[in-house]
This record gives structure tokens, C-alpha cells and sequence, in this order.
């Protein structure tokens, strides 16, 4: 028998692993896509302003939509009101603690970096925009308090709603755009009722979230992947990823309600655009306001489901989400 050498104790530390030309493609492919929808949607918020805002057309139309709000409203304003007492700088700074400390329980640190980017800037944004940015000009269609859009009270709603989402393990986060979106669209249509605001505004703030939320979303795909190292409750029997059937079925559910309110929307906007000349009458104002109130489900189903889309396609490179 004859020895040929010695196994040496020194123990093999593995080459570093770089990633595959494939996910480094992919990687800049859901970067890029971020990118777009957060360019697109700042662009959507200048092109509302600009159209419901800065025309005499607009302004009308509009002033129709918050005239037709008062039909109704002292039944509709007990509900509204509770959902809009929610909505405070304490509630945004509790939501984006609690958020941030979801994160770092599941070993997310960059994660919490990124929530506080999305809730910070959303809300920042639209402070700048509505404050500094846009005015209203007096085109004599009504009293003029100063520019109201974006929303505060909705982008408030909705950056809560979407933090919440960038930080839930996977097989829960279907279900938080599913309820995002509803809080967001609650939110909205009761700036509505309260005639706080009108529908511009809101759907102009919920279009400055989806950006943030798309940044944010770029910033996950650019986290170099590392393993899970979640434990205890928040793990969630190892953070499996929602199967593609709920996936699919909650993505679609979202875009086909965003869809169907969107056609009303555009049907009630359509027709009260070509009657402004008739617009004192009742039946015109209420047109106008369950067109508004329709627009914001569309906004909200449809922000939402691609929040969704792009949280996934970010993080799905990452072990367990």
C-alpha cells in the first residue's frame, strides 16, 4: 500500500459566485421597465394638471365632478369622514416604522432603506408639486383656493398601501395589492365626497406613488441576491412565492375591474366634456362625480396590479422573495 500524499486540513473557501450573463439581463431588463413607469406616470401627472388644470375645459368639467358630489353626501360624508381621520403625519410616520421593522425582521435592511424611499419621496413630491410646482390659474370657473393636485390625503393612502407591499413575505403579497388598491381607491373617492378634492387630484397622487413604488421596485432588482435568512413567524414555512395561478388571477382580477371602471370613466368624462354648456344641471354634475369616483377605481386597480407585477419581477431572482 502506498501513500500519495496528505489531505491538508486548510479548508477550500469557494470562488465567489458571480452572476450568470442571464440574470444580470434580466436584472437590467426589470430596471429599465421600473424606469419607464416611473417616467411614464410623472408624465401622466403633468399631462393632468395640464388638461383638467390649466384649461377652462378642464376647470369645468371638473367643477362639475365637485358640484355633483354634494348629491347624497350627508350619508356618504359618516363613512368618509372616519376613513379620512385615519389619514395624519403620525399614521404615515407609525405605517413606515412599522414597515421599516418588517424588513429588517426578515434580514431585508436594504428593503427598509427602500420603503423609506417610496413613503418619503411620494409624499414629498407631492407636497412640491401641489405647493410649489403647479398653480391654478383663475379662469373664473369657480372660487379659487389655490392648486389642490396631487392629493395629500390619497398619496398618504397609497404610499402606506405600496410600502406594505414591498415588504410583505411573497404568498402574502397578491392579497396587499388586492387591499391597496381598495384602501387606496376608499381614500381617494372620499376626498371626493368631502369635495376635499377633486378627481385629478387624486388620481394625479396616485400616479406619483406608482413612481416612487417603480423607483423603489429598481433599486430591489439592483440588491445583490443573497439568502434568506428570515426566521420565526415572519418566515412563513420558508417565504414560499404565491403560486402563478394566484399570481395570474389576482393581477388579472385587478386590471379587468381597472379596466371596466376605466370605461365608465372615460364614458362619463366623454359626455360631460361635449355638454359643458349644461353643466348646472343635476344630472350632468353627478355624471361628472361617479365618472371621477369610477376614474380613481381605475387608477388604484390598475397602479396596483402593476406594483405588484414589477415586486415580483424585482425580487424574484432573490431566494424566498
Amino acid at each position: 500500500m502506498t501513500y500519495r500524499g496528505r489531505v491538508s486540513d486548510t479548508p477550500v473557501i469557494p470562488a465567489p459566485v458571480r452572476p450568470a450573463p442571464v440574470v444580470r439581463d434580466r436584472r437590467a431588463a426589470v430596471v429599465a421597465v421600473a424606469l419607464l413607469v416611473a417616467v411614464v406616470s410623472f408624465v401622466g401627472v403633468y399631462v393632468l394638471w395640464r388638461v383638467f388644470v390649466d384649461t377652462l375645459a378642464g376647470q369645468e368639467v371638473e367643477n362639475a365632478a365637485l358640484q355633483g358630489a354634494a348629491y347624497g353626501q350627508t350619508q356618504l360624508w359618516r363613512v368618509a369622514e372616519r376613513v379620512l381621520d385615519v389619514v395624519s403625519v403620525g399614521f404615515i410616520a407609525v405605517v413606515l416604522i412599522a414597515a421599516m421593522l418588517i424588513a429588517a425582521l426578515r434580514r431585508r435592511w436594504s428593503l427598509a432603506v427602500q420603503v423609506a424611499v417610496l413613503m418619503i419621496g411620494a409624499n414629498l413630491t407631492t407636497r412640491v408639486l401641489k405647493n410649489v410646482v403647479f398653480y391654478r390659474p383663475e379662469l373664473g370657473v369657480e372660487a379659487s383656493y389655490g392648486n389642490t393636485l396631487p392629493s395629500g390625503h390619497t398619496t398618504a393612502a397609497a404610499s402606506v398601501a405600496a410600502a406594505l407591499l414591498l415588504v410583505v413575505p411573497p404568498r402574502v403579497r397578491p392579497w396587499a395589492a388586492v387591499l391597496g388598491a381598495g384602501y387606496t381607491t376608499a381614500t381617494g373617492v372620499s376626498t371626493l365626497i368631502g369635495q376635499w378634492h377633486r378627481p385629478s387630484d387624486v388620481v394625479a397622487a396616485v400616479l406619483v406613488v406608482l413612481a416612487w413604488t417603480a423607483i423603489a421596485c429598481a433599486l430591489v432588482a439592483l440588491t445583490p441576491a443573497r439568502p434568506s435568512t428570515a426566521t420565526g413567524a415572519l418566515r412563513l414555512a420558508g417565504d414560499p412565492p404565491p403560486t402563478p395561478a394566484t399570481m395570474r388571477g389576482v393581477v388579472a382580477g385587478l386590471l379587468v375591474v381597472g379596466a371596466a371602471a376605466g370605461a365608465s370613466a372615460v364614458v362619463a368624462l366623454s359626455h360631460t366634456w361635449q355638454n359643458r354648456a349644461d353643466l348646472e344641471a343635476r344630472a350632468e354634475q353627478v355624471t361628472a362625480y361617479l365618472g371621477g369616483a369610477a376614474a380613481t377605481l381605475m387608477a388604484a386597480c390598475l397602479a396596483f396590479a402593476i406594483m405588484l407585477v414589477l415586486r415580483q419581477a424585482a425580487a424574484s431572482r432573490l431566494p424566498r422573495g
